[in-house]
């Protein structure tokens, strides 16, 4: 059973204390939503009075699994469906590649890719039963490509985009939606909670260029413009597997495409002389 237009949504927001999952879950409530807020310093005092009669709080790590099922279950035993999933809980960690340990680079993947895989596990079984349901996999431009200082952090974000790109698919079988969404630069905390490597010396030169291109600071955009972005999307009968949030994304995506195929094309006869059919060898 699909969603009625003009009858409340139920939404399930992790990371719905701060930043863009915060902003979602207020705009969704602005227009009468019901929103079940899950984070790890979730509480009702985060929204306006007027709201919080229609505002679950769930407290939550996304990286334990049992605790994800069970507050999923908790949610629609409480509000009786899910319409909106948004996977939104993020962490960000700064280094170049060799200078992460192996407990820093799991963390990094914890979050992102498997946090993001629990949520999904757990509310496809009641999406599945509902025979509808949109989940929003809340990505990033770092899925685009990658960055000198964010490698970790675009493999989390390629990793997502990959298992969401498939799960698209599987979920289309039973009536539920999947888009990838990939924001640009929003005021959000994601800079000033993030986690930073040791430095090596030998990328002293590479940090002092990038220091020098960021010496400008970052001018970056009102998270409520991401949510409006989000309520339009979610109200359309044909959402996108992809949505790109913002001009310096949509740019990048073009330019990151364009590059990838004058590459493909200059060195097309290298990969077509790569692939012969033959017989399977015998044992």
């Amino acid at each position: 059973m699909r969603h009625t237009p003009g009858t409340p949504r139920t939404w399930f927001v992790t990371g719905a204390s701060r930043g863009i999952g915060h902003a979602i879950a207020v705009a969704a409530l602005d227009r009468g939503d019901v929103v079940v807020a899950a984070s790890r310093t979730a509480s009702v005092e985060a929204f306006a009075p007027e709201h919080r009669d229609r505002v679950l709080a769930l407290p939550l790590d996304v990286t334990d699994r049992d605790a994800v099922v069970a507050a999923v279950d908790t949610a629609v035993e409480r509000v009786g469906r899910l319409d909106v999933v948004v996977n939104n809980a993020g962490t960000l960690s700064m280094g170049m590649v060799e200078e992460f340990t192996e407990a820093e680079a799991r963390a990094q993947l914890e979050v992102n890719v498997f946090g993001a895989l629990w949520v999904s596990q757990a509310v496809l079984p009641h999406l599945r039963r509902q025979g509808s349901g949109h989940l929003l996999q809340m990505s990033s431009v770092a899925a685009l490509a990658g960055f000198p200082g964010t490698g970790l952090y675009s493999a989390s974000k390629f990793a997502l985009e990959g298992m969401s790109e498939a799960l698209a698919t599987e979920a289309a079988t039973f009536g539920v939606r999947v888009t990838v969404v990939q924001p640009g630069g929003y005021w959000t905390d994601l800079y000033t909670s993030m986690a930073s490597t040791t430095p090596l010396d030998a990328y002293a030169p590479l940090r002092a260029e990038l220091e020098k291109q960021w010496a400008d600071g970052s001018v970056d955009s009102d998270p409520r413009l991401a949510a409006q972005a989000v309520l339009t999307l979610v109200d359309s009968d044909d959402p996108p597997l992809r949505l790109l949030l913002g001009s310096m994304v949509y740019d990048l995506a073009h330019d990151v495409t364009a590059q990838r195929r004058a590459t493909w094309a200059a060195w097309e006869g290298v990969s077509r002389a790569a692939e012969h059919a033959v017989p399977a060898p015998e044992a």
